[in-house]
């Protein structure tokens, strides 16, 4: 059974407020400026990353289109490296993630990258690593040394590292991006917020843990943050974690809902008219169990409903993410497993 002593994951989890504060602090002076280099003339981003770390790319990739107006893709490192040709044009920025900078895909992604004469960018947690010596330009996630093999503070910094690299290139654009800066410094404020829902989070995994089979879906935005939390409860709890965009969702993958799993909606913002719909006809169809982890609908008949109010969406995203890591951690502890050693699963940490 799982030790009671708090995990490496737990503990990590908790130090999320204030490593993400000492971050912004790091990279972002008194006048608002963000301090580390970029290269100006790009028009286009590919990011590259694995695991987690692609999520916060898939992340990345929305907030480059949404905020910067910026051509932005995410790819895993291991899919770049079978293709045959990719982007190489000389107004593209390549980024690479990864928390120890000795991913081993990702490095030879980034050798690839360099190959063809692109311009390099690295996010990592480990100063000096592979991967930090080889990219032209490096993004410190200052995160500290993260012990638990899931990731959790190492992924929300590089959120936090993708956000302003989106607004340094949105100020070169001339977009006004104080209001962003502003609602950044209220981030640890929030995430402390997100840890008084911790008992309300335990009992929706006591009911999570009972099934062995989930499916979690998401819009937009919120679908990277649909795909970590899937990532998570997989990892720790080894529960069949099924994660889709909800509107490709209802072309077939539905079809799963006989099996009756569980089933988790994530969104940051307000449900549109088309989720609405979406998920009444799953709940007429299937009836099954609901929870909405995000914005919900009086509409909706959710079983359970864990949200935060928050005024920025950016904000918003981060709690989400510290919700469904507790969602992880939770479930797994009622299963009885230990979630700093995974069977199987190893970290890379140097």
């Amino acid at each position: 059974m799982f030790n009671k002593q708090k995990s490496s994951m737990e503990t990590e989890i908790f130090e999320q407020s204030n490593v993400l504060e000492n971050l912004l602090k790091t990279h972002v002076n008194d006048n608002n400026y963000i301090l580390f280099d970029i290269p100006s003339d790009i028009q286009k981003v590919v990011i590259v990353a694995s695991g987690s770390s692609y999520h916060c790319a898939r992340y990345a990739a929305d907030l480059f289109g949404n905020i910067a107006q910026i051509e932005a893709r995410a790819i895993y490192s291991s899919e770049f490296l079978l293709k045959s040709a990719v982007p190489h044009e000389s107004d593209i920025l390549y980024v690479f993630i990864t928390q120890s900078g000795e991913t081993s895909d990702t490095n030879s992604a980034l050798r690839k990258a360099k190959e063809l004469g692109m311009r390099t960018l690295c996010i990592t947690n480990k100063k000096g690593s592979t991967i930090w010596e080889a990219s032209d330009f490096k993004i410190d996630c200052c995160a500290g040394e993260e012990k638990s093999i899931a990731a959790t503070k190492s992924l929300t910094t590089q959120m936090l590292c993708c956000t302003l690299l989106v607004l340094k290139y949105s100020a070169h654009k001339g977009i006004d991006i104080t209001h962003y800066i502003e609602q950044l410094k209220t981030l640890s404020e929030n995430i402390e917020k997100t840890y008084e829902l911790h008992a309300q989070i335990k009992e929706v995994a006591k009911f999570l843990s009972k099934f062995k089979n989930i499916v979690i879906t998401a819009d937009g935005i919120s679908y990277a943050i649909a795909k970590e939390a899937s990532l998570k409860i997989k990892e720790t709890s080894y529960i069949n974690v099924y994660s889709n965009i909800l509107g490709e969702f209802m072309h077939g993958h539905v079809a799963i809902l006989n099996n009756k799993p569980a089933f988790i909606h994530i969104s940051i913002n307000e449900l549109s008219y088309t989720a609405i719909k979406n998920l009444n006809k799953i709940e007429e169809d299937y009836n099954p169990p609901i929870c909405i982890i995000g914005c919900s609908n009086e509409k909706i008949k959710a079983k359970h409903h864990i949200n935060l109010n928050c005024e920025s969406d950016i904000v918003k995203s981060f709690c989400i993410v510290v919700i469904s890591q507790l969602l992880a951690l939770e479930t797994a502890k009622a299963l009885g497993k230990n979630v700093d050693k995974p069977h199987g699963l190893n970290k890379v940490v140097k």
